[in-house]
């Protein structure tokens, strides 16, 4: 009967649960994270290109 009883308290144990949503909810944001990191160097690297070819392109007269 005792291991019944064991068994039974093991079962309604929801301590673990608890635990796997947060590694569920912490491996999400860090997916997200890592989502919006790659989107936001692509993006700034594409600027950067523009700005880059522009400055080229550009004389700067030093005389008064």
């Amino acid at each position: 009967m005792k291991l019944f009883k064991l068994a039974k308290k093991f079962r309604n144990d929801e301590d673990g649960a608890v635990t796997v949503d947060w590694v569920v909810l912490t491996a999400a944001i860090v997916g997200l994270g890592i989502a919006v990191l790659t989107s936001v160097t692509k993006g700034t690297k594409t600027v950067t290109e523009a700005v880059s070819s522009h400055l080229n392109g550009t004389t700067v007269t030093t005389s008064f």
